[in-house]
């Protein structure tokens, strides 16, 4: 199943401990060059134009949260997870990485914490 979450709202859980990072299973869909320049602290990348890792997916546990920039990418990296798990959780981060830096999440700009 696949659902919308304002990043804002995850950024709430996170702070009022009601997801972990560490259970979180955040996928930045977006190209490598783009997750290195800066990305949510904890996610992983998991680019769409590669195509999915279904092996990642099955590695995951639980939830999958997937975020891009704030665009187009997460929406059809969310639409190809549930075409490999149709049973499987799948959120997609309203607001992307803008939208997570906006809400002051730590953002990894390289190998730096923003």
């Amino acid at each position: 199943m696949i659902r919308e979450l304002p990043v804002t709202e995850l950024a709430k859980e996170l702070a009022d401990k009601k997801v972990s990072l560490e259970d979180a299973n955040i996928w930045d869909v977006r190209d490598e060059s783009a997750y290195i320049e800066g990305h949510i602290s904890g996610a992983s990348n998991q680019p769409i134009n590669a195509g999915i890792d279904k092996q990642a997916l099955d590695n995951a546990q639980g939830t999958v949260y997937v975020l891009c920039g704030g665009g187009s990418k997460a929406p059809r990296a969310a639409n190809t997870l549930e075409d490999l798990d149709s049973s499987r959780d799948i959120v997609i981060l309203t607001g992307g990485t803008r939208g997570a830096k906006s809400a002051g999440m730590d953002i990894v700009d390289g190998n730096k914490t923003m």
